[in-house]
């Protein structure tokens, strides 16, 4: 027997359904969902999904997702649940869309429900937004007999996320051995290359994964380069996996030349990473390098050196075992020495060459060498952007030790901070072409792009900090004009106008909290005297005028209040514009202190009179007018 329900009720089941799946209580499902209608009743609460933490789920899919075997059995054999009913799942923090009940307990390690699933027909090769399978989502845990049921349900071994990583690639990233072994025996090809153009062995190499490493070697796995040119040897040298590298290099087939690469290449690593730095390694294996190019007197392997580079203080490299060793109790050209070999072995355009620039260039702040820093910094930032790689850290990067030598009064040089200010002014320009180029990757570009917008601004404070004169101030405005002419804006409509002004802009914890704040009034006359617009609107219809008045420290501050005002007044700030609520500047100002400061320096115009009578009147003005004034008009309320 079946009843009918109001809307009310259902809408009120689909919520104590969903809490239900979710907490595993199997019964209280059934005795809710019995005795209603199967079509459409039961249909649509089934059907229904839950947002909760992150996660966008019907029952089934959190039912899968929680391990309640009981709740998927009765939603599956009494209510016919959607076994392909997809939705957001969260897994180690990343949410996870586009994930069906078998994706979810597959990658849950829910052995008795991917068999309950299956059997209901559940397609094993249903993949998420990302191509991922349920396979691939097994593979990643290691969970070798939800592995195995699978292909034996006929998943397809070949299918590759949207980085054309397959399941053997992950399994070998992830050390599972046995998994390893079974995807090759079942015939995983071994030769198969991600959008990096790596293989399942470079994976290994990379993570240290020796044994894994030997099976496929075993399975005939090739050796081939990746993308940037690297062998599984070479990537395993870099990353400092000596046990991989000691088997690569056993192997017959690896050349001399191959054998030094490697271990000039681990002796350069030990040099300047900041998990493994060891010394003594370093110039361990950078001599074995040197020797093996000497091994046989008849034919010696001399270096193809690069020409010098000066953030590495123009250090030539070693070429033979008696300059190497000149310098083996000298940690600081060992350290140079590294950082040479990493650009000449993996190339200026391979994005790893980077990573150790960065670290030896922060033990240099750290120490206070700031001079070393920025140099390294530099030097690894060009790197990036040859290759058209996101700066926005190293911007920050940037920021934050700038601040760090202002508050420590060691001022860092104005050139310095203004060549920054220029690089990423341009990265805006190269944020918004990726934005163009990658839509499925829009969300993370524009997040950059509004991170790389706030850099920008911490500069400013400190470049005026600097206090530039003549020359100085000129190329200032060049660059802050240059900076206007792209019209960055937040996802708010907040303009570097409106953060100069507005209390709540965010600013960085890391030492630029020292030195930058807003509101900020020498910012705020920059930007005005370099053509900043004082009368755009944000989303919400408000200008920089009525974010600097509901500043709430205008005594204490009182100067920094009344330089950002006066700026806006002096730049025509019209105070009698209104935001989407109708409230002008005046409305909204949370103190007198800045009232009085507008009053005594503004008045209203007979023409802003002219437009509040025509918007109050209801007068027509559109098409009337000059689409300028049109413009004016709308302003007034």
């Amino acid at each position: 027997m079946t009843s009918t329900i109001s809307q009310q009720d259902v809408e009120t089941l689909k919520t104590k359904v969903y809490q239900a799946a979710s907490e595993g209580r199997a019964i209280s499902i059934f005795a809710m969902l019995w005795n209603l209608e199967r079509k459409p009743i039961v249909h649509q609460i089934l059907a229904h999904h839950t947002e909760e933490n992150g996660q966008w789920t019907t029952p089934l899919l959190i039912a899968a997702r929680n391990g309640h075997e009981k709740v998927v059995l009765v939603l599956l054999s009494n209510f016919n649940a959607d076994v392909e009913a997809t939705g957001t799942v969260k897994f180690d923090g990343y949410a996870i869309k586009g994930a069906t009940p078998l994706w979810c307990a597959a990658g849950a390690g829910h052995f008795k429900i991917v068999k309950l699933l299956v059997e209901h027909g559940a397609n094993v090769n249903h993949t998420t937004v990302t191509n991922s399978t349920p396979l691939r989502a097994a593979c990643y845990d290691g969970r070798l007999d939800i592995v195995k049921y699978l292909v034996e349900q006929k998943a397809d071994l070949t299918i590759a996320n949207k980085y054309k990583n397959t399941c053997l690639m992950i399994s070998c990233y992830k050390g599972h051995k046995e998994v390893v072994r079974y995807l090759l025996e079942s015939g995983a090809p071994t030769d198969s290359q991600a959008h990096c153009g790596a293989m399942a062995v470079h994976f290994a190499a990379e993570c240290g994964h020796l044994e894994i490493v030997k099976l496929l070697v075993e399975f005939n796995a090739s050796m081939l380069l990746n993308n940037n040119g690297l062998s599984p040897l070479i990537v395993a040298a870099e990353c400092m996996q000596v046990g991989v590298v000691d088997y690569l290099i056993s192997d017959p087939n690896c050349t001399r030349k191959n054998k030094i690469d490697a271990y000039e290449l681990l002796g350069a690593s030990y040099a300047n990473d900041k998990e493994h730095y060891n010394i003594d390694n370093a110039y361990y294996y950078l001599r074995k390098g040197m020797a093996e190019r000497f091994v046989d007197p008849d034919n010696i392997i001399n270096k193809e050196t690069l020409p010098p580079v000066p953030a590495y203080e123009f250090h030539s490299e070693c070429r033979s075992l008696q300059e190497l060793d000149a310098i083996r109790n000298n940690p600081n050209a060992l350290h140079m020495e590294g950082l040479t070999v990493r650009e000449r072995i993996l190339g200026s355009e391979n994005h790893e060459v980077t990573h150790p620039i960065i670290f030896r260039g922060a033990v240099f702040a750290d120490s206070a060498r700031f001079d070393r820093c920025i140099a390294l910094w530099l030097h690894a930032m060009t790197l990036r952007i040859n290759v058209r790689r996101s700066i926005s850290k190293d911007l920050l990067r940037f920021a934050q030790v700038f601040a760090q030598m202002v508050h420590v009064g060691n001022h860092p040089d104005f050139v310095s901070v203004l060549d920054v200010f220029h690089l990423g002014t341009r990265e805006l320009e190269y944020d918004m072409e990726r934005y163009q180029a990658a839509k499925d990757e829009q969300e993370n570009t524009l997040e950059t792009y509004m991170e790389n917008i706030h850099t920008l601004m911490y500069l400013l404070v400190i470049l005026t900090q600097l206090k530039p004169k003549d020359k100085q101030y000129f190329d200032l405005c060049r660059a802050t004009y240059r900076f206007i002419q792209q019209k960055p804006r937040l996802n708010n409509g907040y303009t570097p106008l409106h953060m100069a002004n507005a209390n709540w802009t965010i600013v960085d914890d890391f030492h630029v909290n020292e030195v930058v704040a807003f509101p900020n009034g020498c910012v705020s006359q920059l930007l005005v005297d370099c053509g900043a617009e004082v009368n755009v609107q944000d989303k919400l219809g408000e200008t920089p005028m009525h974010l600097i008045v509901q500043y709430r420290n205008p005594i204490a501050d009182f100067e920094n209040l009344h330089t950002c005002i006066m700026s806006l007044i002096r730049g025509g700030a019209h105070i009698d514009i209104c935001n989407i609520r109708g409230k002008t500047a005046l409305d909204v100002a949370t103190t007198g202190v800045a009232e009085v400061i507008i009053r005594t320096n503004s008045s209203i115009s007979l023409k802003c009179l002219a437009a509040r009578v025509v918007r109050q009147c209801g007068i027509q003005y559109k098409g009337f007018i000059p689409q300028a004034l049109e413009d004016f008009v709308q302003l007034h309320m």
